[in-house]
């Protein structure tokens, strides 16, 4: 999901909550210790950059199967997929997590994976499970969505918009910012979400509207929600003036979690009918060094100790139906009932020539 999580992710760091890490030598295991006994075998993530787990998590596999993760961040989700591609058949690590629906259909059809059915995936809903073969196992899931600041509706007595298509409505002209879906991946999920909506033609007519009605871009989510966002802690300093924006349904929460002081109430909120479902996955890649190191750590990532870990490190909802949600979600998150969604091999076949499309309607 690269750069959906950024700024929480860099929060994260900032804090001293980091990935357990451990250095290992070709074969899979760390090199001997001072003493000359052999120190724990390793087992490498190969991930996106926002990757993070808790240390405590992490010591609990180690301490279950012997193995001590190793994590490999290797850029954005985009980057480190085709690295992964580059490297097919000697790849970086073991197991590669992090790549989503939006770019699935690309590892899987360059063969990066080789198939496991993890166990306790029957915990999982088939409706995350978008490969039969087993060649990756969902891990989490997301939503793209306009955010609002709430004081600036409030103060105006102006409603939120909920929908697409109130976006595109007068009252509304002038206070949208959006990210490049050619460089940014929640403005490619905002715009597989209006051709979702829309359809493979009437999306463009739907992007006319919005830019007749004042949407602004920019390259990247952490200039549109912390520069240009008026509701964020960020855009505030940055004097932001743009009260709607693209970012996730996970957003309101980070504003509680990281406001100072605390608010009781999150600043911002979603307009859940703007949603477009992202969902992440991980898999063994083929060549793995450690197959069966591997192995165990997928069905670690979708244990119930992973799963309620991730909604503080990494800002997503866990795909686990056993697995809760911490208490800063339920009380300032959303759920979203129906956000729009693609089928991979659609958004294979489309995606390039739709950023195009929409690089030639918009950006002139």
């Amino acid at each position: 999901m690269s750069t959906k999580k950024a700024a929480a992710a860099a929060l994260v760091a900032a804090l001293g909550v980091t990935a357990l890490t451990a250095c290992g030598t070709d074969d899979g295991r760390d090199a001997a210790g001072a003493s000359g006994a052999p120190a724990p075998k390793t087992v490498t993530l190969v991930s996106h950059d926002s990757f993070n787990a808790s240390k405590e998590v992490l010591a609990k596999f180690t301490e279950q199967t012997g193995f001590t993760v190793k994590v490999l961040k290797s850029g954005d989700a985009g980057e480190a997929v085709n690295k992964e591609i580059l490297t097919k058949g000697s790849p970086q690590g073991d197991v590669f997590f992090g790549v989503d629906n939006t770019l699935l259909s690309r590892a899987l059809d360059n063969g990066i994976f080789v198939p496991y059915e993890a166990k306790g995936l029957d915990r999982v809903p088939a409706a995350y499970r978008l490969d039969k073969e087993h060649r990756v196992t969902p891990i989490d899931s997301g939503d793209i969505c306009v955010n609002y600041d709430k004081k600036y509706f409030a103060d105006r007595k102006l409603a939120p918009p909920q929908t697409f298509d109130d976006l595109a409505k007068p009252a509304y002209k002038d206070l949208l910012v959006v990210e490049n879906p050619e460089r940014s991946s929640p403005g490619l999920g905002f715009l597989l979400g209006t051709a979702a909506k829309y359809g493979d033609e009437g999306w463009q007519d739907y992007w006319t509207k919005l830019k007749a009605n004042g949407v602004k871009t920019v390259d990247s989510w952490e200039l549109a929600y912390n520069q240009e966002f008026s509701g964020s802690a960020g855009g505030k300093q940055a004097k932001g003036d743009r009260p709607l924006v693209v970012s996730y349904a996970s957003s309101p929460p980070v504003e509680v979690l990281y406001g100072e002081p605390q608010p009781k109430v999150a600043p911002t909120g979603v307009s859940t009918g703007t949603c477009f479902r992202q969902t992440e996955f991980a898999g063994l890649l083929d060549g793995a060094k450690n197959p069966v190191g591997g192995k165990a750590l997928i069905d670690f990532l979708i244990s119930k100790e992973f799963q309620e870990d991730m909604p503080l490190q990494m800002f997503v909802n866990p795909v686990a139906t056993d697995a809760a949600l911490p208490e800063l979600f339920t009380k300032h998150g959303v759920v979203v009932d129906r956000p729009e969604t693609m089928a991979p091999e659609k958004i294979a076949e489309k995606r390039d020539p739709w950023i195009q499309q929409w690089s030639s309607l918009v950006l002139k």
